[in-house]
């Protein structure tokens, strides 16, 4: 893809005021409402009213979310890094829903964009427009963590996903998200009650396994739009802002690598050293070797080391 200095008119919806605020209802709803639920899971530690089954519905869970996002939403969808079958596909794309950050075509385009015109005019969620001073970069890396959701724009579906859009398949799980994302609500509830056989294990499966798991694994994913934009280190001159913060990468299975990622955007791999954190590249590896997922892609040494020796790209493609 060519480099865009100005998004074009067709890449950017300007949404109607009903449409603007069903977004804004829906997008504050779940900033919100998980966060009521950590707050409830907070109180039942301190009161001792929770169990093992908890914990483990938790910890679970929260890898689910965060495989689902990374892996399929974001590698597999977003970059297509690698290709699966119909049915690992189906369990990506429903994991992925799981984490309530938005139907397929709303993830991809927004993700596709922001790789476009990163930290430029057109990024849907960079923390570097704000402007200079300590107050300006406050305020810009608030709005590149959350409240960019509730702006009143759209990423046009059919000029950033056109691929997606056509595939019936794909567009099935984006038609049902949620289903999925409730799903993945009530599944630990389910599980809680199937295990424990009271009505309070439910409950706490609830908000263990779900609110409070999806709260905490979405402030770490938003976090790779806001802290891992503004701070951490940079191997690569991508002409943006992108770094790899290292514990950000941590608890987002190597999504906090994000200086590398903008670097080889189309790799299923974020660490482009060994020990540099991606757990979901090394999930990806393994499932490579099971012959799970084929055609991983990523850049050789050679490579690497080329990227490393000259200035920013000329292509800032988000594949």
């Amino acid at each position: 893809m060519a480099t865009m200095t100005a998004p074009p008119e067709a890449a950017i919806v300007k949404l109607d005021r009903s449409s603007a605020r069903i977004k804004w209802i829906t997008a504050f709803s779940m900033m919100t409402l998980p966060g009521l639920g950590t707050a409830a899971a907070a109180v039942l530690l301190w009161q001792g009213i929770f169990t093992a089954t908890d914990l483990w519905l938790f910890a679970g869970m929260y890898l689910v979310h965060m495989f689902g996002i990374t892996i399929g939403f974001h590698r597999y969808l977003a970059h297509k890094s690698f290709k699966t079958s119909r049915f690992f596909e189906g369990v990506l794309m429903i994991a992925g829903s799981m984490g309530g950050q938005g139907p397929i075509m709303y993830w991809v385009t927004t993700h596709r964009r922001h790789h476009r015109f990163s930290d430029r005019d057109g990024d849907p969620h960079s923390p570097n427009l704000a402007g200079a001073g300590l107050a300006a970069k406050l305020r810009g890396l608030w709005w590149a963590h959350m409240p960019w959701m509730l702006s009143d724009e759209s990423s046009s579906w059919r000029f950033w996903a056109p691929d997606v859009l056509r595939d019936r398949r794909l567009f099935f799980y984006h038609r049902t998200y949620q289903l999925w994302m409730v799903a993945g609500l009530l599944l630990p509830a389910a599980i809680g009650f199937a295990v424990e056989g009271t009505a309070t294990a439910a409950l706490t499966g609830f908000v263990f396994g779900g609110l409070a798991r999806m709260f905490l694994a979405n402030q770490a994913a938003w976090c790779v739009g806001s802290l891992s934009h503004m701070f951490g280190g940079r191997p690569f001159d991508n002409g943006d802002r992108s770094a790899n913060n290292w514990p950000v990468a941590v608890f987002t299975f190597g999504e906090g690598l994000q200086n590398n990622h903008h670097a080889f955007p189309g790799s299923y791999r974020h660490a482009v050293r060994a020990w540099e954190p991606d757990l979901s590249g090394w999930a990806l590896t393994v499932l490579g070797r099971l012959r799970v997922v084929r055609d991983l892609r990523q850049p050789d040494a050679a490579a690497i080391a080329a990227r490393r020796a000259r200035g920013p790209r000329g292509d800032r493609a988000a594949a």
